[in-house]
């Protein structure tokens, strides 16, 4: 049986400078960068159900080491598939879609099972 490793793409190459932002602070755990990248009235959800950001965020990404893999994007870069891992539960393959504001904020992501 042929085994194909998966090709992981850099952040640094992917095409939305928002999203590129967005990946860079969560796999660099960094808390204020994310923040940074966000609308004041950012919202999001997690498979299907509206969430806490703040909430959120903490508890999946920085106070468990979250980190994003991408596989693929498209949509100029605002919809990619990431194996994402955290230390809660483990790596799954996940879809994110973000909807970035005109001057490259993201007002909302949107994440899930893949």
């Amino acid at each position: 049986m042929f085994c194909q490793e998966a090709v992981v793409i850099d952040p640094a190459q992917l095409s939305d400078p928002a999203v590129r932002a967005f990946v860079t602070a969560v796999n660099a755990g960094d808390p204020t960068a994310f923040r940074d990248v966000l609308t004041p009235d950012v919202t999001m959800s997690d498979d299907g159900s509206d969430r806490d950001v703040t909430e959120w965020t903490e508890r999946e990404i920085f106070s468990a080491g979250g980190h994003m893999a991408v596989d693929s994007e498209v949509d100029g870069g605002r919809s990619l598939v990431v194996d994402f891992r955290n230390d809660t539960w483990g790596e799954m393959r996940t879809a994110w879609r973000f909807d970035v504001t005109p001057d490259g904020h993201v007002r909302r992501f949107e994440t899930g099972q893949a």
